[in-house]
This record gives C-alpha cells, sequence and structure tokens, in this order.
C-alpha cells in the first residue's frame, strides 16, 4: 500500500495495539498493513501459520518506520485457543483494539447445505468473533482500560443474501453485537464499530463467491452492478478503519458504515441474480469451491 492513499498524518496511531483476526490475506492484512503504518504495534491472528509469517515480515520489511506486526497461529472457533492467545500479547502489554475480521464464506443454495457446511461459516463469523470480543472484553473491563471495537460485516445484515445464508446470518448477529455492546460497555470506555463493505476483491473472497467467473453477485461487472461503475479500492477501507480504530473520532460508537458505492441502495448489494443459475452451474461451482478449500486447508496449521 501506498503511504500517499492513507489520508492520515505519520505516527498518528503509535502506542496503539491492536489484533486482527484472520489478518494474513485479504481485508485483514490490508487493514493491518494501514495501522502498522501509521505507528500501531499490530497482531494478526488465523489458521495459516506460514501465511501469517510471511504477512508480518513482509509488511514490516515494506513499512521500517512503521510499528510491529506480530504473527499468532490461532483458530478463534476454539475459546481456550484464544485465551491462550490473548494472554501472550497481554504478557508485553494490553490491547487497545480488536478487529473482527476472520470470516469464511461460500456461494451455495441452502438446499444444498449440510449442517456441517452451515456450522464452518458460523462457527468462524458470529462465535469466533463473539469469543475473542468477549476474551478481550472483560480484560478491559477488568483493568478499567477501555478499547475498540470494529466489526467487519456486509451490507446483508441489513436485507439478507440468498445463496449465501449462513454468512448473512452470522454477519447480523454481529451486527447486533455490535449495536448491544456500543451500548452495554460504552460505560467502561468500550466503543464497538462496524464496516460492511461492498465488493473489494481478494483471491479467497472471489474463488468462492464467484467460482465461474461471471459474478452473478456483488463481484458481477462493475460496469452494469454498481452506481460507481467499480470495486472498492483498499485503501478506502483502511482509511474508514483508521478512522474508527484511532483517536479523534471517539464519539462514534454503535455504528455500521457501509463503503460499498451505493450498491446497497441501488440493488441490494446481495447475491440475489443468481436465482437464474442452472443446475449445472451450480455444479460447477460447487466442485470450484471444493478444490479452493482443500489448497486452503493444506496451509492450516492449527
Amino acid at each position: 500500500m501506498d503511504a500517499a492513499q492513507i489520508m492520515f498524518k505519520p505516527g498518528l496511531m503509535k502506542g496503539e495495539r491492536i489484533l486482527v483476526t484472520g489478518g494474513g490475506t485479504g481485508l485483514g492484512r490490508e487493514m493491518a498493513e494501514a495501522f502498522m503504518m501509521l505507528g500501531a504495534d499490530v497482531h494478526i491472528c488465523g489458521r495459516r501459520g506460514e501465511v501469517l509469517s510471511e504477512t508480518a515480515a513482509a509488511l514490516m520489511a515494506a513499512h521500517p518506520g512503521g510499528g510491529k506486526v506480530h504473527a499468532h497461529p490461532c483458530d478463534i472457533r476454539v475459546p481456550d485457543a484464544i485465551n491462550d492467545m490473548v494472554d501472550a500479547i497481554w504478557a508485553h502489554g494490553p490491547l487497545t483494539g480488536l478487529v473482527n475480521n476472520a470470516a469464511g464464506n461460500f456461494i451455495s443454495r441452502t438446499e444444498d447445505l449440510s449442517t456441517r457446511a452451515f456450522d464452518a461459516i458460523a462457527s468462524i463469523v458470529f462465535h469466533g468473533s463473539f469469543y475473542t470480543t468477549l476474551n478481550v472484553g472483560k480484560r478491559w473491563i477488568a483493568e478499567g482500560s477501555g478499547g475498540s471495537i470494529l466489526s467487519i460485516l456486509t451490507t446483508w445484515v441489513w436485507n439478507g443474501s440468498a445463496f449465501t445464508v449462513p454468512s448473512a446470518m452470522s454477519k447480523a448477529g454481529l451486527n447486533a453485537m455490535t449495536q448491544s455492546l456500543a451500548v452495554e460497555w460504552a460505560r467502561h470506555g468500550i466503543r464497538a464499530n462496524a464496516i460492511a463493505p461492498g465488493p473489494f476483491p481478494t483471491e479467497g473472497m472471489s474463488k468462492r463467491l464467484n467460482p465461474d467467473g461471471t459474478g452473478g453477485g456483488p463481484m458481477r461487472d462493475q460496469s452494469g452492478g454498481n452506481p460507481m461503475g467499480r470495486v472498492g479500492e483498499m485503501h478506502e477501507l483502511c482509511n474508514l478503519a483508521v478512522l474508527l480504530m484511532g483517536p479523534g473520532a471517539a464519539y462514534i460508537n454503535g455504528q455500521c458504515i457501509a463503503i460499498d458505492g451505493a450498491a446497497y441502495q441501488a440493488g441490494g448489494g446481495n447475491f440475489s441474480a443468481l436465482t437464474a443459475w442452472t443446475d449445472e452451474q451450480w455444479t460447477q461451482a460447487a466442485a470450484a469451491i471444493r478444490a479452493q478449500n482443500e489448497k486452503d486447508r493444506a496451509k492450516r496449521t492449527v
């Protein structure tokens, strides 16, 4: 990321210590980079230890004047694993922020889903994000230190999304958590906000949400699918994340902010267009998604 694309002054986040779940790739990596460029001490976690280590090394090499990035292999579906990770982080000082970014998603007709497939998404997005938030939040409350929570959602929290029901349900739950904790924990100096990104293409997302390359939902040809005629640029998302996690905007609390070029207002921003797919198209998409899952599974260390 080019430092000129970040609209905040250098050193703005010096002294901040932020945990980004799913921080090794995709949107998590981009936000982690922005935070550390501005001086934050960033901790990234995920199930692929080698990927995390490579990301940490690459980001610090690219921005020697920024903060540090620490890699933590951790499966956030397991509360004890979260506790061990946060214990290790806290041993060197408390966190000041948490970004609930870890997620999983794929397109599927709901009638084709197994309970195991549903749990694969809900266990990460819904359970894992809550477990991590609870663990960190309880420490902030006990210490009276306060902190900031940011959850990465989607615009589907407002209108649902056909063909991604497990994700839509789980993200909606996190939206409810955000609004609830913003009120309940405000007296402890803890803020809770969320971002609902539109299409910001990453490799993993594209291969699971647009496996045939046609883009029947938010990933479709942006010349006709988005009022602005394009997808989002990563620095635009990162600038919003810095605003919500950095100093200077501490009165923003309990909000979910969309950044999608008005796609939600124009057409719902979801996968309703896939109602036109044939059985053959769904079979081909499922095969492509399984292949990508196997590829990613081979890299997991936890």
